[in-house]
Protein backbone atom coordinates (compact mmCIF):
# COMPACT_ATOMS: atom_id res chain seq x y z
CA UNK A 1 0.00 0.00 0.00
CA UNK A 2 2.89 2.48 0.84
CA UNK A 3 4.44 2.33 -2.53
CA UNK A 4 0.86 2.55 -4.43
CA UNK A 5 0.22 5.97 -2.49
CA UNK A 6 3.82 6.88 -3.07
CA UNK A 7 3.82 6.50 -6.54
CA UNK A 8 0.80 8.05 -6.43
CA UNK A 9 2.10 10.63 -5.03
CA UNK A 10 5.16 10.95 -7.11
CA UNK A 11 3.37 10.83 -10.39
CA UNK A 12 0.97 13.99 -9.27
CA UNK A 13 3.96 15.86 -8.62
CA UNK A 14 5.58 15.36 -11.75
CA UNK A 15 2.31 16.32 -13.65
CA UNK A 16 2.18 19.53 -11.36
CA UNK A 17 6.25 20.24 -12.33
CA UNK A 18 4.89 19.75 -16.68
CA UNK A 19 1.87 22.07 -16.14
CA UNK A 20 4.62 24.68 -15.18
CA UNK A 21 5.62 26.53 -17.97
CA UNK A 22 8.70 28.73 -18.58
CA UNK A 23 6.92 31.78 -19.96
CA UNK A 24 6.85 34.42 -17.40
CA UNK A 25 2.90 34.65 -15.78
CA UNK A 26 1.80 38.01 -15.18
CA UNK A 27 -1.12 38.25 -13.13
CA UNK A 28 -2.81 41.58 -12.22
CA UNK A 29 -2.17 42.98 -8.96
CA UNK A 30 -5.04 43.24 -7.14
CA UNK A 31 -5.89 46.73 -5.79
CA UNK A 32 -6.93 46.88 -2.16
CA UNK A 33 -9.85 49.54 -1.88
CA UNK A 34 -8.35 50.79 1.83
CA UNK A 35 -4.69 51.95 0.20
CA UNK A 36 -4.25 54.93 -0.67
CA UNK A 37 -3.40 55.05 -4.85
CA UNK A 38 0.10 57.04 -3.36
CA UNK A 39 1.18 53.73 -1.74
CA UNK A 40 0.56 51.91 -4.33
CA UNK A 41 3.20 50.61 -6.82
CA UNK A 42 2.95 49.08 -10.44
CA UNK A 43 6.99 47.78 -10.69
CA UNK A 44 7.71 44.22 -8.98
CA UNK A 45 9.30 45.16 -5.55
CA UNK A 46 11.93 44.08 -3.52
CA UNK A 47 11.69 43.42 0.26
CA UNK A 48 15.16 45.23 0.31
CA UNK A 49 13.77 48.14 -1.17
CA UNK A 50 13.91 49.44 -5.16
CA UNK A 51 17.71 48.86 -5.45
CA UNK A 52 17.96 45.49 -3.15
CA UNK A 53 20.68 44.55 -0.79
CA UNK A 54 24.35 46.14 -1.46
CA UNK A 55 26.81 43.99 0.52
CA UNK A 56 29.26 45.25 -0.97
CA UNK A 57 28.94 48.98 -1.48
CA UNK A 58 28.10 50.88 -4.25
CA UNK A 59 26.80 54.53 -4.73
CA UNK A 60 25.50 55.98 -1.47
CA UNK A 61 22.65 58.23 -0.91
CA UNK A 62 22.11 61.02 1.46
CA UNK A 63 20.62 59.73 4.52
CA UNK A 64 16.73 60.48 4.53
CA UNK A 65 16.59 60.40 0.40
CA UNK A 66 16.22 57.46 -1.98
CA UNK A 67 16.48 54.23 0.21
CA UNK A 68 17.39 56.13 3.55
CA UNK A 69 20.96 54.94 4.35
CA UNK A 70 19.98 51.27 3.45
CA UNK A 71 16.93 51.10 5.02
CA UNK A 72 13.25 51.07 3.37
CA UNK A 73 12.14 54.34 5.10
CA UNK A 74 13.04 57.53 5.43
CA UNK A 75 16.21 57.78 7.71
CA UNK A 76 15.51 60.75 9.60
CA UNK A 77 12.05 59.76 10.32
CA UNK A 78 13.23 56.63 11.34
CA UNK A 79 15.68 57.52 13.85
CA UNK A 80 13.87 60.18 15.03
CA UNK A 81 11.11 58.11 16.00
CA UNK A 82 13.69 55.38 18.00
CA UNK A 83 14.94 58.87 19.37
CA UNK A 84 11.62 59.74 20.66
CA UNK A 85 10.53 56.57 21.97
CA UNK A 86 13.79 55.33 23.71
CA UNK A 87 12.17 55.60 26.92
CA UNK A 88 9.80 52.86 26.25
CA UNK A 89 11.17 49.45 25.35
CA UNK A 90 10.89 48.11 21.97
CA UNK A 91 9.19 44.91 20.89
CA UNK A 92 10.09 44.82 17.49
CA UNK A 93 11.71 46.95 14.82
CA UNK A 94 11.71 46.56 11.01
CA UNK A 95 13.37 49.37 9.39
CA UNK A 96 12.31 47.86 6.23
CA UNK A 97 8.81 47.47 6.04
CA UNK A 98 9.12 50.70 8.75
CA UNK A 99 7.28 49.34 11.64
CA UNK A 100 8.39 49.95 15.41
CA UNK A 101 5.88 48.22 17.60
CA UNK A 102 7.06 48.90 21.91
CA UNK A 103 6.81 47.09 24.70
CA UNK A 104 4.04 47.82 27.58
CA UNK A 105 5.74 51.13 29.53
CA UNK A 106 4.47 51.71 33.00
CA UNK A 107 4.78 55.51 33.49
CA UNK A 108 6.72 56.06 36.98
CA UNK A 109 4.13 58.37 38.23
CA UNK A 110 0.79 56.67 37.51
CA UNK A 111 1.63 52.46 38.20
CA UNK A 112 -2.12 51.65 37.43
CA UNK A 113 -1.87 52.41 33.25
CA UNK A 114 0.54 51.28 30.89
CA UNK A 115 0.76 51.91 27.15
CA UNK A 116 2.27 50.41 23.92
CA UNK A 117 2.38 52.04 20.89
CA UNK A 118 2.88 50.59 17.05
CA UNK A 119 4.26 53.36 14.85
CA UNK A 120 4.32 52.89 11.09
CA UNK A 121 6.82 54.81 8.53
CA UNK A 122 4.63 55.14 5.63
CA UNK A 123 6.76 57.19 3.02
CA UNK A 124 10.84 57.64 1.71
CA UNK A 125 10.03 61.05 1.96
CA UNK A 126 10.31 63.23 4.88
CA UNK A 127 6.63 64.42 5.35
CA UNK A 128 3.77 64.99 7.64
CA UNK A 129 1.85 62.26 6.65
CA UNK A 130 4.75 60.15 6.53
CA UNK A 131 4.51 58.41 9.73
CA UNK A 132 0.84 57.47 11.82
CA UNK A 133 1.50 56.30 15.58
CA UNK A 134 -1.26 53.91 17.29
CA UNK A 135 -1.36 54.30 21.38
CA UNK A 136 -2.96 51.56 23.18
CA UNK A 137 -3.95 51.92 26.68
CA UNK A 138 -4.25 49.35 29.47
CA UNK A 139 -5.61 50.38 33.24
CA UNK A 140 -5.06 48.20 35.67
CA UNK A 141 -8.89 47.31 37.87
CA UNK A 142 -8.72 46.50 41.71
CA UNK A 143 -8.33 42.56 40.94
CA UNK A 144 -4.81 43.41 39.48
CA UNK A 145 -5.79 42.19 35.87
CA UNK A 146 -5.01 44.78 32.84
CA UNK A 147 -8.20 45.99 30.97
CA UNK A 148 -8.27 48.23 27.67
CA UNK A 149 -8.87 51.64 27.95
CA UNK A 150 -9.68 54.73 25.76
CA UNK A 151 -6.92 56.63 24.57
CA UNK A 152 -7.09 60.90 23.68
CA UNK A 153 -6.73 61.10 20.17
CA UNK A 154 -4.90 64.07 21.12
CA UNK A 155 -2.04 61.89 22.29
CA UNK A 156 -1.46 59.78 19.18
CA UNK A 157 -1.13 63.38 17.14
CA UNK A 158 1.67 64.53 20.08
CA UNK A 159 3.98 61.57 19.68
CA UNK A 160 3.24 61.67 15.84
CA UNK A 161 4.10 66.26 16.17
CA UNK A 162 7.34 65.12 18.26
CA UNK A 163 8.86 62.47 15.96
CA UNK A 164 8.60 65.03 12.67
CA UNK A 165 10.00 67.72 15.30
CA UNK A 166 13.22 65.44 16.11
CA UNK A 167 13.08 64.35 12.04
CA UNK A 168 13.28 68.10 11.30
CA UNK A 169 16.33 68.91 13.64
CA UNK A 170 18.19 65.87 12.57
CA UNK A 171 17.92 66.90 9.12
CA UNK A 172 19.16 70.34 9.74
CA UNK A 173 22.02 69.29 11.54
CA UNK A 174 23.11 66.71 8.72
CA UNK A 175 22.88 69.77 5.80
CA UNK A 176 24.86 72.01 8.41
CA UNK A 177 27.40 69.46 9.15
CA UNK A 178 27.86 69.14 5.52
CA UNK A 179 27.11 72.29 3.70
Amino acid sequence: MRSIAGLACGAALAALLAACDEEELNYPIPQMPHVPEKYTNDKPSSVFGEGGLDLFGGPTKKPGEGEGGGIGVNAYLWRATLDTISFIPLSSADPFGGVIITDWYTPPEARNERFKLTIFILDRQLRADGIRVSVFRQVRNENGDWSDAPVDVKTAADMENAILAKARELRLTDTANKG
